[in-house]
C-alpha cells in the first residue's frame, strides 16, 4: 500500500508496495488565496456580537457568556434580536447602569420604561479538581442576585430578569406589593409571547426545540449538580442522569396534557413542590424499566435527593428532545459520557469530526445493515442516524429549520425503522453497551441491535450477546462497517483460541515474487486493531465498506508490510486520511497520530483471479488534514486572513419560532466566523474524487 503523503499534482501515478498497481490521489491543500477575496475579517481577540449581527466586541470570558445567552434568547426563546440591546444604559439609584441584555417590549423603542427583562452575565466559573462545578441555590447566591432587585425597584415594566454565570442560571420575577418589590425565583423564563401564568400547568405546555450549545450547558448543569451537590461518584451521578434522560424519553410519547416529567415554576423550592415531582418519576421511571428490558436489570434505583431530582426535572422538561436535531443530541451526550466512561483498555472515545467524515465518506443507504464492532458509546452508530435524517430530508425536500411537526415526526418513524432494522453494534463492555444503548434511544428512540460481545471471539464467546447476535449479525451479513477499535501494544490479545481463527495473527514471512506468505505458526501476542481490521472485513459482505481508526504505524511502518500486502489481497483502498495529533489529544486525551482507512471487500473470485494475473490499477482518495477546528488546548480555531485576522462570511438563519401562539419563520442576515476545520472539506473532495473515479469493483 502506498504511503500517503500531500500531493500538488492530482493523478500522479505509481508502482504500489508488492506489486499492486494504484493511481494515487491526494486531496489538494488548503490555501489562503482559496478565502473569498470581499470576505470581511474580526480582529485578533475579538468576537461577533449577535445581536448586532457584524459589530466586533472584546473576546471575554464573560462576553462568551453574553453571546451564548443572546442567540439561546432567539432561538430557545423566540426573543428577536431588534428588541435586544447589549450594555444598555439605564438611571439606578441615581447613578447609571449597564445592563448586560436589556430586552423591550416587542416593536417598542429601546427606551427604559420599554424594558421587560434584563440578563445580568459573569464569566464562567473554573471546574474544580473533581471535573466539575459545585451548583448554588437561590439562598447561596443571594449576594449576587442582589444585583438584580434595583432593575425591578426602578423599573416599572420589567418583570423579568436572569442572572448566569453561563453554568448556573437563576431566573427571576417581579414581585410587587404596596410596599416593596422583592425577586421572587422562578424555574425558568415563559417564551417571548407567554406569561409564567400560562405556563402554570407545565404538564400542557410546549417545551421548547433546544440551542445545541444550550443543551449541552444543560446536560453540564445536571451532572454537575448531582457530581457536585450530592457528593455522588461521576459514574454514579452519570447513570442517574441516564435515568431520567430515558424517563424523559418515555414521557414524551404520551399526550401532552397526560404527561408526568415536568415541574411547574415554582415547584423546585417548596418541599410540597419537590415531593410533587417525585410521586410523579418514580411510577414513570417504573414503566421505563418495564419498557426497556433489554437496558435495564429492574432493580435500579433513582436515589437522587427531591432537591436534586427537582433541579434535574425543571432542567430537562424545559426541552422537547423528540423534536431536537440527533447531532446536537448526540454531541450533548458524548460530552458528559467522555468525562465518566474514559476507559482504561484503550477505550478512546472517537472525535466527532472523525466520526463525522467517517460517516459521509461511507455514506450508508437507507438498506444497509451497518455495524460498529467496538461501539463503544454509540457514537458512530447515532451520526449514522443523523446521517440518514440528513438525507431523508434532501430527499424530501425539507428543511430542518422550517419543517413542521408533522414532517418531523413523518421523517421520525422512517428514521426509528432503519435504526431498529438496520443498525448493529457490539462491544466487550457491558457499561459501554448500556451507554450506547441509552445514546441510541435518545438519538432515535430506536432500540437498534446492541450486543455485549467479544468481537474478535465471535462468533464464539460466553458473553450474553452472542447468541442473539448469531441470529442477526452473522459474519458476512453486513454492508457497512465503521469503527475506532481499542488499540496499543498495552493491551495485546494473546489467547491462542482468539488469535487462531486470524490471518494476521499467524507469523508471515517473505515470498520469492516480493509477497508474503502464512505461516502455520501463531504470534504470541497482536495488538487488537490489526484484528479488528480482519474482523471487520469478515463482517461485510463481498463488496461491503468499511472504515476504521488505526494508529499511524500500520500503514508506515517496514514491520507492519506483511499486513498492508494482506490488506491489498482482500479489499480494495477506498480512501485513506491522516489526522493531525490534536484530533485525539482534546476530545480523547491520547497523544497519537492516527488515520482513518476505508476499504471495500473483495469477492471470493476476484482475489483468486488477482491472484492469479495481477491486480488492476485503480484509483485511491487521498488526504492529510492538517486542521480539526481546535488547537492542542481546545481552543477553537477559524480561519484567518493573510494578516491573521479571522474572516467571517454573511449567512441566513432561517427557523420557525412560535410568537402569538402560531408559527412565525424568521429570517436572520448575520456574518459568522468559518471554523478552520479541514474535515468537511475533505468529505466534499472524495465526492467529487468519486464522480470522476468510480469505486472499484462497482
Amino acid at each position: 500500500m502506498p504511503r500517503r503523503t500531500p500531493a500538488k499534482t492530482k493523478n500522479r501515478r505509481k508502482r504500489g508496495e508488492n506489486g499492486v498497481g494504484v493511481a494515487t490521489v491526494a486531496a489538494p491543500e488548503r490555501t489562503d488565496n482559496e478565502v473569498e477575496a470581499n470576505q470581511d475579517v474580526v480582529r485578533d481577540g475579538f468576537t461577533l456580537d449577535f445581536i448586532s449581527g457584524t459589530k466586533e466586541v472584546k473576546e471575554t470570558p464573560k462576553e462568551l457568556v453574553r453571546q451564548r445567552i443572546a442567540r439561546a434568547l432567539f432561538h430557545e426563546y423566540g426573543i428577536s434580536v431588534e428588541d435586544m440591546a447589549a450594555d444598555f444604559s439605564v438611571r439606578i439609584g441615581g447613578r447609571r447602569r449597564r445592563v448586560d441584555i436589556a430586552i423591550f417590549a416587542a416593536g417598542e423603542s429601546h427606551t427604559p420604561e420599554h424594558i421587560q427583562r434584563v440578563v445580568v452575565c459573569r464569566p464562567e466559573p473554573k471546574q474544580n479538581k473533581r471535573g466539575a462545578v459545585k451548583m448554588r441555590d437561590y439562598d447561596q447566591a443571594a449576594q449576587d442576585l442582589a444585583e438584580v432587585k434595583p432593575f425591578f425597584e426602578e423599573i416599572d415594566a420589567c418583570r423579568y430578569a436572569l442572572w448566569t454565570n453561563g453554568l448556573e442560571f437563576f431566573f427571576l420575577r417581579k414581585k410587587a406589593t404596596k410596599f416593596q418589590v422583592d425577586a421572587e425565583p422562578i424555574g425558568d423564563w415563559p417564551p417571548a409571547d407567554e406569561s409564567i401564568d400560562d405556563r402554570n400547568v407545565r404538564s400542557r405546555a410546549r417545551a421548547r426545540r433546544a440551542d445545541p450549545e444550550m443543551l449541552r450547558t444543560a446536560f453540564r448543569r445536571c451532572h454537575n449538580f448531582i457530581h457536585g451537590n450530592e457528593g455522588m461518584p461521576k459514574d454514579a451521578a452519570f447513570w442517574q442522569f441516564l435515568y431520567l434522560i430515558f424517563c424523559k424519553m418515555y414521557d414524551e410519547r404520551t399526550r401532552r396534557d397526560s404527561r408526568r416529567f415536568w415541574a411547574g415554576p415554582k415547584e423546585q423550592f417548596t418541599d410540597a413542590g419537590r415531593r410533587a415531582i417525585r410521586k410523579r418519576i418514580q411510577p414513570l421511571f417504573g414503566e421505563v424499566k418495564q419498557e426497556y428490558k433489554a437496558i435495564f436489570s429492574g432493580g435500579e434505583e433513582i436515589s437522587l435527593s427531591d432537591r436534586a431530582l427537582a433541579f434535574m426535572i425543571s432542567e430537562l422538561s424545559k426541552y422537547e428532545f423528540s423534536r431536537i436535531d440527533v447531532d446536537a443530541k448526540g454531541a450533548a451526550y458524548q460530552e458528559i459520557v467522555g468525562t465518566n466512561l474514559r476507559g482504561d483498555r484503550g477505550q478512546y472515545f472517537t472525535p466527532r469530526g472523525a466520526i463525522r467524515l467517517v460517516v459521509e465518506i461511507l455514506d450508508p443507504k437507507e438498506d444497509e445493515r451497518l455495524l460498529d464492532p467496538a461501539c463503544g458509546t454509540g457514537g458512530f452508530l447515532v451520526a449514522a442516524l443523523a446521517h440518514r435524517m440528513d438525507r431523508l430530508r434532501e430527499e424530501e425536500r425539507i428543511s430542518a429549520e422550517t419543517e413542521t411537526s408533522e414532517e418531523f415526526e413523518s421523517l421520525n418513524k422512517r428514521l426509528r425503522r432503519y435504526a431498529a432494522k438496520q443498525v448493529f453494534g457490539c462491544d466487550f463492555d457491558p457499561f459501554l453497551i448500556r451507554a450506547s444503548q441509552m445514546n441510541m434511544v435518545m438519538a432515535g428512540d430506536g432500540k437498534g441491535h446492541l450486543y455485549h460481545l467479544n468481537s474478535l471471539e465471535f462468533p464464539e464467546g460466553h458473553l450474553d450477546g452472542v447468541k442473539s447476535a448469531r441470529r442477526v449479525a452473522r459474519l458476512g451479513s453486513v454492508d457497512v462497517a465503521m469503527t475506532n477499535p481499542p488499540f496499543g501494544s498495552t493491551i495485546p490479545i494473546t489467547d491462542e483460541n482468539i488469535l487462531r481463527p486470524f490471518d494476521l495473527a499467524h507469523v508471515w514471512e517473505r515470498a520469492e515474487d516480493g509477497g508474503f506468505r502464512k505461516t502455520p505458526r501463531l504470534q504470541g501476542s497482536v495488538a487488537p486493531e490489526i484484528l479488528f481490521i480482519e474482523r471487520c472485513l469478515d463482517w461485510l459482505k463481498p463488496g461491503g465498506r468499511m472504515g476504521i481508526v488505526l494508529p499511524d504505524g500500520i500503514l508506515g511502518n517496514p514491520a507492519a508490510e506483511y499486513i498492508r500486502w494482506w490488506i491489498l489481497r482482500h479489499a480494495w483502498v477506498l480512501a485513506s486520511v491522516d489526522l493531525p495529533v490534536e484530533t485525539f489529544i482534546v476530545e480523547a486525551n491520547v497523544n497519537i497520530l492516527t488515520s482513518l482507512l476505508f476499504l471495500k471487500k473483495k469477492p471470493d473470485n476476484v482475489i483468486a483471479r488477482e491472484a492469479i494475473g495481477g491486480a488492476a490499477d485503480y484509483s485511491i482518495f487521498m488526504a492529510v488534514a492538517e486542521k480539526v477546528g481546535f488547537d492542542r488546548r481546545g481552543n477553537t480555531l477559524y480561519k484567518r486572513s493573510p494578516e491573521g485576522e479571522e474572516i467571517t462570511r454573511d449567512v441566513d438563519q432561517v427557523e420557525i419560532i412560535a410568537v402569538g401562539g402560531r408559527n412565525v419563520t424568521r429570517t436572520l442576515r448575520r456574518k459568522e466566523r468559518i471554523l478552520d476545520d479541514d474535515l468537511p472539506e475533505i468529505a466534499k473532495r472524495y465526492r467529487t474524487f468519486r464522480q470522476e473515479h468510480p469505486e472499484p469493483g462497482a
